[in-house]
């Protein structure tokens, strides 16, 4: 059964390949992000949708428009964990900036900018919990998000926990202040802004070494090459003319409440990935 629902996808993600032509037609350029993921993506008090995944999909957006010459608008619209492929290969949305790890197992639906972001899973605590790491969750329940990866990653470096699953982050996060779990898994910058956004942040932490790797991509429909090379040369061109580390010190910087610095190897991987103009 899943072979045929693999075929049926890629059918229909073929149908829809060329977004190109669709932007075109449309004067619209649909954007999936996250609305419960500060500071990637998130609602502010107006309603409005802000965040890094935000602000980055815009550059790309622009450079489009200038490569491109056409004529349109961004709309952004609401994705999950667990949504977020299947509405890029149906057509709902053109490209997904959703703190996504680009992995060979989603490769095989959709397929994948260069890397922009690298991150890895920790775990948020209550400050006087005694978790540590993942040594510690020997039979403790530890709350993750349907579609994301953590949960089967923390499973192989702590088969004992015990995984309790929520749709959203800020649901799974409620569940830690409820003392319904004992931590939140998931990548460290999305547990900076749970922190960062609850009414006394001081009352959790964040602990324990990266128990995975997580490289962000941006996700596009399968065999899209022509809009893939301009999402690509976007995020190139953002790295290069340093408009890239601008966007990250606005959300991650010394002045952030979600402050999280740029490694230099990080900055050297991004620099790396960029071809020559």
């Amino acid at each position: 059964m899943g072979k045929y629902i693999f075929l049926f996808l890629s059918l229909i993600s073929f149908t829809l390949a060329n977004t190109l032509d669709k932007i075109r037609k449309t004067h619209e350029l649909v954007i999936g992000v996250k609305y419960d993921a500060p500071p990637f993506g998130f609602l502010d008090v107006d309603g409005k949708v802000k965040g890094f995944d935000v602000d980055l999909s815009k550059y790309v957006a622009d450079y489009i428009r200038k490569k491109t010459g056409f004529n349109f608008k961004v709309r952004f619209a609401q994705v999950t964990s667990k949504t977020r492929i299947p509405l890029l290969v149906n057509g709902n949305v053109d490209l997904v900036a959703a703190t996504m790890t680009a992995k060979v197992s989603r490769d095989e639906t959709i397929d994948f900018s260069i890397i922009y972001f690298v991150d890895g899973a920790k775990l948020l605590v209550r400050k006087n919990s005694n978790i540590k790491g993942v040594e510690d969750l020997v039979g403790k329940r530890v709350a993750v998000v349907q579609g994301a990866t953590t949960g089967e990653k923390l499973k192989k470096v702590q088969p004992k926990v015990r995984l309790v699953y929520f749709q959203e982050y800020p649901q799974a996060f409620l569940a830690l202040k409820q003392r319904k779990v004992d931590a939140v898994a998931t990548d460290s910058s999305i547990l900076a802004g749970l922190k960062a956004s609850a009414r006394h942040p001081e009352r959790y932490k964040i602990v324990g070494k990266a128990f995975s790797y997580e490289p962000y991509g941006m996700g596009i429909r399968e065999n899209d090459s022509d809009f893939r090379d301009l999402v690509n040369w976007a995020l190139m061109d953002a790295i290069r003319n340093g408009n890239y580390f601008k966007i990250y010190n606005k959300w991650f910087g010394p002045q952030s409440k979600y402050h999280i610095p740029l490694t230099p190897e990080v900055k050297i991987f991004l620099k790396m990935q960029c071809f020559p103009e």
